[in-house]
């Protein structure tokens, strides 16, 4: 007789056993992430692979040229040649996208936004993929296939999901912060010009000195914010589905630049042990008042792309993709992205893609990589393809290494040690009017009306009373349900 509550056994593609699959294999419990995670590394590459050709996220996006120009003196914390000088302006590729949706989707719809920038530096190309919301919807890689699979198509069906959504919500408390952020006022940015746009991860910024800070990014609009309600959002998705596409293009091309000042939160190395968030979850913020902005520079867009496809579509950006002075933090998230991004490209647009012109750095580029396919230029010609060597080849600059920084404990699949998913969801809530909070609660009761499982539904109330009693009890309303009394 079959046991229909038994779950069958999780295991890799070739049928072995999974011992974890919600945390990455990392020393001890802040990182960083190991390679030897086998499950990890099998897991985003094939995720990687599973849509032809478009991208598997971020796939309806619009771009533009510009400039990044430096305001301010931060040299005492960083010895990236891009910021050295104040006045310095660095020639720089920005792409804005959705991220769920197919590359033929709506502009208007509720989602984050990626915003990702390539500046072209004379120490090669520097990427900062991030997205316009401080926060993210996870805080480990390895979970990110999953979440993803959840935001397009059941397999089933192939429509949208919000069974899947909001199951997959409801077991992942970390999400809260950003679930909140999302069907709050911000969901639907007006434009991409009216949206700040966010780092979200923690970097790390080093002086010429060896000295070191943990660093987030801040780009705020100087067109202001603006955002777009449900029904309006609605309505341009069947009128101009390309409406955000279209509003940059237009801007540009009538001399309206759209320009960003830009800001870094600057925090101690020493105080990441002992803030009250870990610093390096990407699913909480840090507070401006323990954490000021510090003002760097002013992000300019003034020219539009004179071939979408060339430009846009085969601009690739990986947060990986540093420069000296700029270093990776043990984000778990983030050191995941630093491999998948890169694998995405080279199954999607070749492992020439920085060869394309759009991504084609500035400076001069020297290696022993070879061949592949689509390789368009001399290939290297007759110089050695090995090193070392002894024939005047290409050498190692020692100076260029990233900061090094201490790291101990276990190699073992670990979350983090904060679990307080509830705490800056609820600030965010009770810092909202009282017509804000009305709008995000009828957000998310509209999006999990069509669940069908109450218990679903009740699973996630329980997140949203943990945040705030009033948050969880206007939601149960606006469901119909009843709060349970152990939330």
């Amino acid at each position: 007789m079959t046991d229909h509550n038994r779950k069958p056994h999780l295991t890799n593609s070739a049928g072995a056993p999974v011992g974890d699959n919600q945390n990455s294999i990392t020393a001890g419990s802040r990182g960083p992430t190991l390679i030897q995670d086998v499950h990890l590394l099998e897991k985003l590459a094939h995720f990687n692979r599973e849509r032809v050709p478009e991208r598997v996220v971020h796939a309806k996006g619009a771009g533009a040229h510009g400039y990044f120009e430096v305001t301010n003196d931060v040299t005492s914390y960083t010895k990236a040649k891009f910021l050295d000088e104040v006045g310095k302006r660095t020639p720089m590729f920005a792409r804005f996208s959705t991220v769920a949706g197919e590359k033929g989707s709506a502009d208007s719809v509720r989602d984050p936004r990626g915003f990702a920038l390539k500046f072209y530096t004379e120490d090669g190309n520097y990427d900062l993929v991030g997205n316009n919301t401080p926060v993210f919807f996870l805080r480990d890689a390895i979970k990110f296939p999953d979440f993803i699979h959840t935001q397009k198509r059941n397999p089933a069906t192939n429509l949208k999901d919000p069974n899947a959504v909001w199951d997959f919500f409801s077991l992942s408390p970390e999400s809260l912060h950003q679930v909140t952020i999302l069907h709050s006022d911000r969901g639907i940015p007006a434009t991409f010009r009216h949206m700040d746009g966010f780092s979200s991860h923690t970097f790390k910024w080093t002086n010429a000195e060896g000295e070191s800070v943990w660093v987030k990014y801040h780009f705020k609009t100087e067109q202001g914010i603006k955002n777009i309600d449900e029904a309006t959002g609605t309505r341009l998705a069947g009128e101009n589905p390309d409406f955000h596409t279209q509003d940059l293009y237009a801007a540009i091309e009538n001399e309206e630049y759209p320009a960003w000042k830009v800001y870094v939160q600057i925090m101690p190395l020493e105080d990441a042990d002992t803030y009250r968030f870990d610093p390096f979850d990407v699913t909480k913020v840090w507070s401006h008042k323990d954490y000021p902005l510090v003002e760097v520079g002013r992000m300019v867009l003034d020219q539009n792309p004179k071939n979408f496809f060339a430009e846009v579509e085969q601009a690739t950006f990986s947060p990986g993709a540093l420069v000296p002075g700029v270093d990776v933090s043990p984000d778990k998230m983030l050191q995941g992205r630093l491999f998948a991004y890169s694998d995405a490209h080279r199954y999607r647009v070749g492992a020439n893609h920085e060869a394309l012109p759009i991504n084609r750095p500035r400076a001069q580029v020297n290696n022993y990589q070879r061949d592949g396919f689509m390789r368009f230029d001399d290939n290297g010609g007759g110089q050695p393809n090995y090193e070392p060597n002894s024939l005047g080849g290409p050498e190692e600059q020692p100076d260029s290494k990233q900061a090094a920084y201490e790291v101990s404990g276990l190699a073992d699949s670990v979350s983090y040690d904060h679990h307080d998913h509830y705490t800056q969801a609820g600030d965010l809530y009770r810092l909202l009017s009282e017509d804000e909070r009305t709008r995000l609660v009828e957000n998310i009761v509209g999006s999990m009306k069509p669940v069908e499982r109450d218990e679903v539904k009740l699973r996630q109330i329980e997140h949203f009373y943990k945040a705030d009693p009033e948050y969880g009890t206007r939601v149960a309303e606006g469901l119909g349900l009843h709060v349970p009394q152990e939330a």
